[in-house]
């Protein structure tokens, strides 16, 4: 083979989509052209031996922010044992602010932008002996009509194993400054038919997990609506779609469509990012939130879809204060998911605009996130950093449904879970590998510290301990009296599926 395609993902059910975007346009060089993925926690080692077993002229591996490091002693490690191959690279992580980088300094062509077309054709070049001199090469923006479609090249062990990431358009019109996609303008669309043909060849071959990786399904209510009714037309159970949505952007020919979906077949990421509308004028973003507390409160009653809401913390102008009532504005709304992210400094995005007037500060390292700025220091932000990674493990779980609100019944949810994360971590000193019956004492714990009827906490404890069909009663629980959860649970799968959902 002459030409060798990789990638690192984070994990063995990630796919690169990217990677079989670029071999289904090698066009004559297809045949000639080879591709594999590893993941990260692979050795360095084996991957080299499986490259060079392959014995290619070039090397084409994809750079993102998740496999830097790893890809950075890949490449060092290749170079030295067969200099001779060219190796090429692509992607987000080098596609911007990358001639300093030590990955890009080893390797010997370094494509920026969407190198769908721009990839076979530096082959092209290679090969036929007409090398360019420039190192760096910008893609041209490539247009739908000019590509092949990728969906033929994910595999049955694929389909069967890998989440299925798919695009009816790329690009974005919007300008969030912390966002890659604010410089993905303007947005291009898929031809229609020909995206629903090759969505119906992988729902022929048994996919029923799709994730969009669209930046904004619901910008085009026409495309929207077709592709949500060709999904709905062929639902069966076990279906499951994945959109990211604009939050005050839902009209009613949408909202139609998706209030006939069976609870748990959409997934909707919804970027709320700040409820501070000077901060959003800040950051060039710009939203209606009378219009998205409408949208979540329709989605939540009238729909079974399930809404992972994302909130950054340390967005220039923003304060402790002002995220922490974003986040009470947010639960109010009741999404099933908060994502609470901490501000990260992709490169190329104009949030560096903000770095002097705001003292922005952030790690030189992969993820590049914010350490601290002029309204929240280093130790407050790693105070906000635990409070997002214990909401995660409490908060976004589904293991403490009724137990969480117990923690602010007499105060704001973020003031009653912050004060929780500062307990929890004085008693672990550790944020991961706390088993859930240990985190589920944990919370009784400090529910009963805080005066709370020992009885009701222990319900709801109990309530949310076997919501999933536990039936083992904790020690800690033993000398209460409650209820049977067979019982309970038999009840539960009794009912039909909305009423049930909103049961529990």
């Amino acid at each position: 083979m002459s030409i060798f395609l990789t990638t690192l993902n984070a994990r063995y059910w990630h796919s690169s989509f990217g990677l079989r975007y670029l071999l289904a346009n090698m066009g004559e060089l297809q045949p000639q052209t080879t591709m594999a993925e590893f993941v990260i926690n692979d050795k360095s080692v084996e991957i080299l031996a499986q490259i060079l077993q392959q014995r290619p002229k070039i090397v084409g591996i994809g750079v993102y922010i998740w496999n830097v490091a790893e890809v950075t002693q890949l490449v060092a490690e290749l170079k030295r044992v067969a200099p001779d191959i060219i190796v090429v690279l692509g992607g987000p992580e080098v596609s911007y602010d990358s001639e300093q980088e030590p990955v890009c300094q080893a390797a010997d062509y370094i494509i920026s932008g969407e190198a769908d077309l721009a990839f076979p054709e530096l082959c092209r070049q290679i090969l036929e002996g007409e090398a360019p001199a420039e190192k760096f090469i910008p893609a041209p923006l490539p247009q739908f009509t000019q590509l092949q479609l990728p969906y033929d090249f994910y595999t049955d062990e694929d389909i069967a194993n890998r989440v299925m990431y798919v695009e009816a358009s790329r690009g974005c019109p919007f300008t969030c400054e912390f966002c890659l996609s604010a410089l993905e303008i303007p947005v291009r669309q898929a031809d229609l038919d020909e995206f629903l043909a090759a969505m119906d060849g992988l729902y022929q071959r048994g996919a029923r997990q799709f994730k969009f990786v669209d930046r904004t399904f619901n910008l085009n209510m026409r495309i929207s609506q077709a592709i949500l009714q060709f999904f709905l037309d062929r639902y069966e159970p076990g279906m499951f779609l994945h959109f990211e949505m604009i939050p005050d952007r839902l009209p009613e020919s949408l909202r139609e469509l998706i209030a006939q979906f069976p609870a748990g077949a959409l997934q909707f990421e919804i970027g709320v990012q700040t409820f501070n509308d000077e901060v959003g004028d800040l950051i060039s973003r710009r939203q209606d939130n009378n219009k998205l507390a409408e949208n979540f409160r329709f989605l939540r009653k009238e729909t079974g879809v399930h809404i992972h809401a994302d909130l950054i913390i340390g967005l220039p102008g923003e304060s402790i204060e002002s995220f922490g009532a974003g986040f009470d504005q947010l639960i109010a709304l009741d999404p099933q998911e908060i994502q609470v992210g901490i501000l990260k400094r992709l490169k190329g995005t104009p949030i560096i605009r903000h770095d002097d007037e705001w003292e922005m500060v952030y790690s030189p390292h992969p993820p590049y996130e914010i350490l601290c700025n002029k309204l929240i220091n280093f130790e407050q932000l790693h105070r906000l950093r635990r409070f997002a990674r214990f909401w995660d493990l409490v908060g976004n779980s589904g293991n403490f449904v009724e137990s969480r609100e117990l923690m602010w019944r007499d105060v704001t949810p973020f003031a009653g879970f912050s004060h929780f994360c500062e307990w929890l971590f004085a008693r672990e000193q550790r944020t991961s590998g706390i088993s859930l019956i240990r985190l589920t004492r944990n919370v009784f714990d400090y529910l009963i510290e805080q005066n709370l009827p020992e009885e009701e906490v222990a319900l709801a404890i109990w309530n949310d301990y076997t919501r999933g069909g536990r039936e083992d009663r904790p020690g800690f629980l033993k000398q209460f009296d409650l209820p049977n959860p067979r019982i309970k649970n038999r009840t539960l799968s009794s009912m039909p599926q909305r009423q049930r959902r909103h049961a529990e």
